[in-house]
């Protein structure tokens, strides 16, 4: 191989190195945002999950009537209902 056709390689072979390297890097930035909105999702379950969790935490342990207990209940099932169809 002499000078011209060796430079011509090396370019060759940098160009095709470069449009591997773009493709790689826009697939990751596609794949980063999917990632960021199931990451909020999540976040946002358990911080729902911990609001319930607290909720049930303090009727367990607090004196309370039934009849304040039932309410309690029926009040955690219904924001739990609203944010079932909310996720649909």
């Amino acid at each position: 191989m002499n000078g011209p056709e060796m430079v011509v390689m090396i370019v060759m072979i940098v160009v095709i190195g470069r449009i591997i390297q773009l493709r790689y890097t826009a697939g990751n930035t596609a794949r980063s945002s999917e990632d960021g909105r199931e990451s909020d999702r999540l976040r946002e379950e358990v911080r729902a999950l911990k609001e319930r969790i607290q909720t049930l935490e303090r009727l367990a342990t607090d004196d309370n009537s039934s009849t304040r207990l039932d309410r309690e209940i029926e009040a955690l099932r219904d924001r739990n209902n609203e944010r079932t169809r909310h996720d649909d």
